[in-house]
């Protein structure tokens, strides 16, 4: 842990950093509920356990900045300042949900909030990343991109060519692996390593470093330096968050392919329960103070329930709008 680093956040900065944890984890646990008691339909991807990488990584960025996400993004668009209203309303494919319901689990988007979308293909925001990035440098808005993917992603051709294009084009891009340990099934610790990962960014003349992703003070520091970089002209970077999720691939998933024993002790691990301990022991907050803000936060997701819940469904002849293609 970085206790040193506690001193260079205010009191302020860490309850917020806490508070979307805490929703974050909140959303998950409540997106599980709904699947199991089938008000869900489709599938759904979980990030809990690795709310220290979205929110560490997301907290360095200016409120017009961007991100583009993955399938396993609920937890990168709260970071970003969603409505957890509107967003619970889209996971429950509501019409008043950010994409009218249409875009669902893995495609949640809110544009005016600079999060330009989840993708259900996996690797497939990396390009899209570059493009964008190309447009904010012609553009000159001085306005960085964060780019997640998860270690399944940077196995993808997709990643490969888009480093080649994000240095030759020096675009303002940051690009954040969340290595969770598994690419659906398969292990990562069977092709690479986080810090192999990290390596690639050097082959292609970007700085890449890895990070205890459950650490979320590591995180920050980490990606405030890369996008600190980026936007001041000195082009891309890549950030690769060792993480961990604790539920499956999906909702289809069964986990048979790790032990209950190496979840358990990824657990220990917990990036809420490591933060909240160290602000506690450097004397930041006393326990009493943490915890009306994990009740707020559980609160709020309530809140969200209700409220999609009540909303009204899509109208069927409406179903085709926004459909840009036959």
């Amino acid at each position: 842990m970085l206790e040193n680093q506690v001193k260079s956040i205010t009191r302020d900065e860490a309850t917020e950093m806490l508070r979307l944890m805490y929703e974050i984890r909140a959303f998950e646990e409540q997106a599980e509920k709904s699947y199991m008691m089938g008000k869900i339909h489709g599938t759904m991807h979980l990030s809990i356990g690795q709310e220290a990488s979205a929110v560490g990584s997301i907290s360095t960025l200016k409120p017009d900045d961007y991100i583009l996400g993955h399938h396993r993004g609920h937890g990168l668009c709260i970071a970003k300042g969603a409505n957890l209203d509107l967003m619970m309303a889209e996971f429950y494919g509501k019409e008043n949900g950010y994409c009218r319901g249409r875009g669902g689990s893995m495609h949640i988007a809110d544009v005016d909030g600079g999060n330009l979308g989840a993708n259900g293909v996996v690797g497939g925001g990396i390009p899209m990343a570059v493009g964008v990035g190309i447009g904010l440098k012609m553009k000159g808005t001085n306005r960085v991109l964060l780019s997640f993917f998860g270690d399944g992603g940077a196995s993808t051709g997709a990643f490969h060519e888009s480093m080649i294009l994000a240095v030759l084009y020096q675009v303002p891009v940051v690009f954040i692996c969340e290595n969770n340990q598994y690419a659906m099934s398969f292990a990562a610790r069977s092709w690479t390593t986080s810090e192999r990962l990290a390596g690639f960014a050097e082959l292609y003349g970007m700085p890449g470093t890895a990070t205890d992703g459950n650490d979320i003070l590591a995180v920050r520091e980490a990606v405030q330096k890369t996008v600190d970089r980026a936007r001041n002209g000195g082009g891309p970077s890549l950030v690769v968050n060792n993480t961990y999720r604790y539920r499956g691939h999906s909702k289809s998933d069964r986990n048979r392919y790790r032990t209950q024993e190496e979840i358990e002790e990824w657990q220990r691990n917990d990036p809420i329960l490591r933060f909240r301990e160290l602000l506690v022991s450097e004397g930041l907050f006393e326990m009493r103070e943490i915890e009306p803000i994990e009740e707020a936060a559980y609160a709020a997701i309530e809140s969200a329930r209700l409220f999609a819940e009540s909303s009204p469904e899509p109208a069927v002849d409406t179903i085709l709008e926004g459909v840009y293609a036959p």
